[in-house]
């Protein structure tokens, strides 16, 4: 079933791209859209990860060079039956972590130097369980493949305002297509967002096992997250509904839902659950290169 309604809101956001183009183009308008979205979606299956990462300036990490994160990341991922994914950090005081990848067998998370310095190992825990969850339910490729055609409406939009025609006619239209497709594009992705970060918090709290874990991280990263924003964030706005927590924007238009109202779903769930099991493995050594150690 999700993959069926993952199908179809990537459906929803193709035919929008369509509508746009017949909107500027007539017949020939859509179909030039269609081959666009069909070439967009095929790219970003194969670079999405690639992608995401280049774009965040991510520094892959292993047993050397971050000892405790790797082997933090690595008992959370064998906890969740999970092949282990690429580790990665980002070196940006903004505390905030995503997920990338098409697949479990091609996934990656990462963290930023703020979010590890921020929390403590039971919270950050949490945290990478919580995109570990994103991995296992496979909601990165979707995302990310939703950020790319959202993007793309909004370029193709502001293109037609400025070469609309003359006509009244096509100007009526291509001032609907600027203001009117955006948003349908925007309204889409936020649910896809909210949605699957329900989702990803009650299975990561069930992998880490300590729901209030995550929730404590929650709301230590919140406003911080949101008065500074990853750089990536900052230079490209699609990238924001990746990370665990929203980055400058205002809760009506988030991708992500209330964070008081995740928190308290977790605080639930925590009341159901027993004492927390040991996630942190110990390393056999420390690195200066390991945020943990």
């Amino acid at each position: 079933m999700n993959g069926f309604k993952t199908t179809m809101l990537l459906a929803a956001l193709t035919a929008l791209f369509m509508a746009l183009g017949f909107t500027l183009g007539g017949s020939r308008g859509a179909v030039i859209a269609l081959v666009i979205a069909f070439g967009m979606n095929i790219f970003t299956y194969w670079n999405a990860d690639k992608i995401v990462l280049r774009m965040h300036g991510a520094r892959q990490v292993d047993r050397t060079s971050a000892p405790e994160f790797y082997a933090m990341v690595e008992s959370l991922a064998q906890r969740a039956a999970l092949p282990m994914p690429k580790v990665y950090i980002v070196e940006d005081d903004a505390p905030n972590a995503f997920a990338t990848g098409r697949n479990p067998e091609n996934a990656a998370v990462a963290a930023t130097t703020g979010l590890m310095r921020m929390l403590t190992r039971d919270e950050l825990a949490g945290v990478m369980a919580h995109e570990l969850a994103h991995v296992k339910n496979r909601d990165t490729l979707v995302m990310t493949m939703v950020a790319t055609i959202a993007g793309a409406i909004s370029m193709l939009a502001n293109f037609g305002l400025l070469f609309r025609g003359d006509s009244r006619s096509a100007g009526i239209a291509g001032l609907l297509a600027v203001f009117i497709a955006p948003f349908a594009a925007m309204i889409v992705q936020m649910a896809i967002s909210r949605t699957r970060e329900y989702g990803a918090d009650a299975l990561g709290a069930e992998i880490s096992g300590n729901p209030r874990a995550l929730a404590s991280a929650l709301a230590k990263i919140a406003g911080p997250a949101k008065a500074r924003p990853p750089q990536a964030a900052l230079a490209n706005p699609s990238t924001a509904q990746l990370y665990i927590v929203p980055v400058g924007v205002s809760e009506i238009f988030s991708t992500h839902p209330a964070t008081e109202k995740r928190i308290a779903a977790l605080e639930d769930m925590a009341g159901d659950m027993g004492p927390p099991p040991s996630i942190t493995a110990p390393a056999a050594r420390r690195s200066a290169l390991d945020p943990l150690g």
